[in-house]
């Protein structure tokens, strides 16, 4: 029977990471679909950051309520899954508690009771964030963009982790040997009353099932990630890894454009006859991005990485005044139409056939790119360093460069630039006269 029981837990633990596995290499493929971006600069800023930012937590504790649940959850979950390396061990060589065969009782006993507070602590978290959530009903979370999935989501890995505190601590609770110990029982202890007056084989029973039910339950969240707006939790390191280090406002230009335009404000160059060196090989075959394939691979990270925090968008100034944009809605937008192209190309063995759709109208329309001030809010707010921004400044360029369709006031700026030199409808002898009219 202990051989059907190992080779069972191991054909679960295989399945569960073998699925696992295929749809993080779908994932890898789909962010690959983006344009390839030199990311290698400064590399030891790229590890602080990622350390500070994602391991830290330095940007969530900036709303210190919701920054310190965080922590608890997060690095509470990270640490109390360390006992899945006993549980899996156990699992496969059919022993019960290894680390206790392995470890001094005192030192065994301290981990277990460091995970029971932790456990506890995370249950309790997750509690508050519920009530935040669904009984405060904060208004970031409830946005237009927050449609019945997204909402649901959030909730979902709420339960998630409620249920596996849950399994873990009655796990210790009904382990008759475990208790018998008096060491690491510091939470489970005041459990165990619930189960006084049962038999030993029955409270044998309920510590299995906590313990079956708890691995399983760490594989299908595991799974579940890919699914999930949680996903953040593996993505946030590379994420915060490849940021953008350039100063907040440094726009990223074209070079092809840039050199054509040094080349006119050179007054020593005859335009009609001086080549522009490389200006041709630097020429895209695309100006902006209409579609996640125009965008960089880094931007498609950005788009799998968004936790809907909603942070962004909460700080954004065209949203706060009432305007359609929402930096969360971009992100999940992208995602959304990447996730679409990633299936297209499963149903058609990898190559994309056009569905008559991109990213631009179909999901993001014109108004909610023009409504953008630049202003860096959502950058600066975001938990994980993701540039909605960079996004929005993709598709304007399209507008702007592929289909000359930006807003009216805009082009006339523009054509005043290119004749008058000035944003005025001035000529360079009369660029004064604005002073006039004040």
């Amino acid at each position: 029977m202990s051989y059907l029981s190992n080779i069972l837990f191991a054909l679960i633990l295989i399945a569960g990471i073998g699925y696992f596995i295929r749809n993080i290499k779908k994932l890898i493929r789909n962010i690959k679909l983006g344009k390839k971006v030199d990311v290698s600069d400064n590399r030891s800023q790229r590890w602080r950051n990622m350390a500070m930012i994602a391991l830290g937590q330095s940007k969530m504790v900036r709303r210190p309520v919701s920054g310190l649940l965080h922590v608890i959850v997060y690095l509470g979950f990270i640490i109390i899954n360390l006992e899945v390396l006993e549980i899996v061990l156990d699992g496969f060589f059919g022993t019960h508690r290894l680390g206790l065969k392995v470890l001094p009782v005192s030192l065994y006993g301290f981990l277990i009771g460091t995970f029971e507070v932790l456990a506890c602590l995370v249950f309790i978290s997750v509690i508050i964030f519920w009530i935040r959530r669904n009984l405060l009903k904060l208004s970031r979370f409830w946005k237009s963009e927050m449609t019945s999935w997204p909402k649901n989501d959030g909730n979902f890995i709420l339960y998630f982790e409620m249920v596996l505190m849950t399994l873990f601590l009655v796990m210790n609770a009904s382990d008759v040997e475990f208790q018998a110990l008096n060491s690491g029982n510091i939470i489970s202890q005041y459990i165990t009353p619930w189960f006084s007056g049962m038999d030993t084989s029955v409270l044998h029973v309920i510590e299995r099932a906590a313990w079956w039910l708890h691995i399983i339950g760490i594989l299908v969240f595991l799974n579940y990630l890919y699914f999930s707006k949680h996903l953040h939790i593996l993505l946030a390191f590379p994420n915060t890894f490849y940021g953008n280090l350039k100063p907040m406002g440094q726009m990223t230009n074209v070079e092809s454009v840039t050199k054509e335009v040094k080349m006119m404000m050179d007054p020593n160059v005859d335009p009609f006859t001086a080549p522009v060196e490389g200006a041709e090989d630097d020429v895209p075959e695309k100006f902006g991005a209409s579609d996640v394939q125009d965008l960089s691979w880094v931007q498609l990270l950005n788009a799998y990485t968004c936790t809907e925090c909603g942070r962004c968008t909460s700080e954004c100034p065209a949203n706060q005044t009432g305007k359609k944009l929402s930096p969360r809605k971009i992100m999940m937008d992208t995602r959304d139409r990447l996730e679409e192209v990633g299936k297209n190309l499963d149903a058609n063995k990898g190559e994309f056939k056009d569905d008559g759709k991109q990213l631009l109208d179909d999901y993001i329309s014109k108004e909610e790119l023009w409504a953008c001030t630049s202003c860096n809010a959502c950058v600066e707010a975001c938990p994980v360093s993701i540039d909605p921004l960079s996004i929005i400044l993709e598709m304007r360029r399209y507008l702007v460069m592929e289909q000359s369709a930006a807003p009216a006031e805009l082009n006339s700026m523009m054509t005043n630039i290119e004749n008058n030199g000035a944003p005025w409808p001035y000529n360079q002898m009369d660029r004064l006269n604005w002073k006039n009219e004040a």
